[in-house]
């Protein structure tokens, strides 16, 4: 059976500047296993399936898998798999607002154009983590413990873990370890120069499938997580924007807004760059 198959740029400034995500829709009939196993041979950040919704709240549900487990949560694929949801044809009931289904929950999605924007899910996990947490997490990021601000738990899937460093500059030094025994999801987030593009750089480090220590380019969940632990900080107030994706040479912008009923929105550009059918 031919299934329609498409790769979208998310949070790119210009094609090929984001994060890429493979969609396949039309995906009734993969099994959990067949799905997995595409992601791992396609072997990128994440790889999304549509399904149709079997909650009534929601337009479409999708299923969202990296090359090694299935996710409850992430943000580029939900952005990205919106995007390819509309551009397949699909209608939502409310043509401001579409639901996204997942293991999460019903996700909101604002849509204006290229530019869509989810609502921040609730944390899983927050708060400060505890001594071996943070010491693990240090030593993958080779650093010292005076270099962070502060950390959190800022876990609404993934699992990442939050590093606080002094600056922009700072985050964009860090050069991590290349292998850790076991899986584990650390984000770094510094601030930029007041008057600079974006008010704050991010980087995003996780465990791949052989141990290495995977750089992420631009990172949606942990981006919602960091502007919800920035917002409620006071570190940041009602709207900024984010890099990421430097150190890889990619120029992804990632909008972070906080509505007046203190929901957390995370938006940025989506565009399909390769589209065809999947056997």
């Amino acid at each position: 059976m031919s299934r329609p198959f498409s790769l979208v740029d998310v949070f790119g400034t210009v094609p090929f500047s984001g994060n890429p995500l493979a969609v396949v829709a039309a995906a009734d009939g993969l099994s959990g296993d067949e799905m997995q196993r595409i992601a791992n041979w396609l072997d990128l950040s994440e790889t999304t399936f549509l399904l149709p919704p079997t909650d009534p709240g929601a337009d479409y549900r999708v299923r969202i898998f990296t090359s090694v487990r299935e996710l409850p949560f992430a943000g580029h694929p939900t952005l990205g798999s919106c995007h390819a949801w509309l551009a397949g044809g699909g209608r939502p009931r409310d043509p401001a607002l579409v639901v996204q289904q997942c293991g999460a929950g019903l996700i909101p999605i604002r849509a204006a154009g290229e530019h869509l924007a989810f609502a921040a899910p609730p944390l899983l996990r927050d708060g400060p983590p505890d001594a071996a947490a943070l010491d693990e997490a240090l030593a993958v990021m080779r650093l010292d413990p005076s270099a962070v601000v502060e950390a959190r738990w800022v876990d609404n899937g993934p699992g990442w873990l939050g590093l606080m460093l002094r600056s922009a500059e700072a985050v964009l030094a860090v050069e991590p370890a290349r292998h850790h025994p076991r899986p584990i999801d650390v984000g770094l987030v510094g601030p930029h120069a007041p008057g600079s593009e974006a008010a704050f750089e991010l980087r995003a480090f996780f465990t791949g499938p052989a141990g290495g220590i995977v750089e992420d380019p631009v990172t949606g969940s942990l981006n919602a997580s960091v502007a919800q632990w920035l917002f409620a900080s006071g570190r940041a107030r009602d709207r900024y924007v984010a890099a990421q994706g430097a150190r890889l040479g990619r120029t992804g912008r990632v909008h972070a807004e906080r509505d007046g009923d203190g929901r957390v929105w995370i938006g940025g550009r989506t565009a399909t760059l390769f589209s065809g059918l999947a056997s």
